[in-house]
């Protein structure tokens, strides 16, 4: 039976917003806490507050990297991954470049992403890669997964929330039909409420990005509790999304 906890370990806690202060990382770091989500994922300058915050929690310190347009040189993106990592993270983020994906250069974007795969796996540490679908053809999509996974990445993931769209319930289906059981899918932007991550779930989502992490787990338990926290029987929005 699917339990409040099984959709907690589904979550990463989003803390990214530009204006957020020391006071939001400590409150977000406490919310990721009190549910036991996955990790928080906070930006890379609030590591020195959320990595001792949750140090001995079971919530693991994720960041991004390249964030959110993918448009740094692959040596920046590498020494901010070298970085985030000798500060504690354990999970990291990557944008990939979306301009070299949309002009063919396969290389450059594979070369990128084994660059800070192997940089991570070094650590111990996950490799999760934003290929930010609202902007790439069904096409692009499977080629960006398989560049991943090629890679050595750990994830795919949909989107940053800051492109013209997040997740897309076929996007995650479309992902999770592209790459090997090795990699896992992540669905990110614009999730909001229990019923997408159970929808994100049902197609093959193993975590999702959100900063609603109250609302979403309060749903949870609620539903836990009276019998009704059940995957989706039908998936009306699998052409569109949501």
């Amino acid at each position: 039976m699917l339990t409040s906890r099984d959709i907690a370990k589904m979550l990463d806690h989003s803390t990214l917003q530009p204006f957020l202060t020391e006071k939001d990382i400590r409150h977000g770091c406490e919310v990721a806490i009190k549910y036991g989500t996955a990790t928080v994922c906070a930006r890379p300058q609030d590591m020195e507050i959320v990595v001792p915050m949750l140090n001995g929690t079971g919530v693991l310190p994720c960041t991004v990297i390249g964030f959110p347009h993918g448009a740094h040189t692959m040596e920046i993106k590498a020494m901010e991954a070298a970085r985030a990592l000798e500060d504690g993270c354990r999970e990291l983020d990557m944008v990939i470049n979306i301009g070299r994906m949309l002009g063919g250069d396969y290389d450059y974007v594979e070369r990128e992403i084994k660059t800070l795969a192997e940089l991570c796996h070094d650590q111990e540490a996950i490799l999760k890669v934003i290929i930010e679908t609202c902007y790439l053809s069904d096409e692009q999509k499977v080629k960006a997964c398989q560049l991943s996974e090629s890679a050595g990445a750990d994830f795919v993931k949909t989107s940053t929330g800051y492109g013209t769209a997040g997740a897309k319930i076929a996007d995650v289906a479309l992902m999770r039909r592209t790459v090997s059981d090795r990699v896992r899918v992540k669905a990110s932007g614009g999730i909001r409420n229990l019923d997408t991550v159970l929808s994100c779930r049902a197609v093959g989502a193993a975590r999702c990005g959100v900063s609603a992490t109250e609302a979403i787990m309060e749903e949870a338990i609620r539903r836990e509790q009276e019998g009704t926290l059940v995957m989706p029987e039908n998936l009306t929005e699998m052409n569109g999304g949501y």
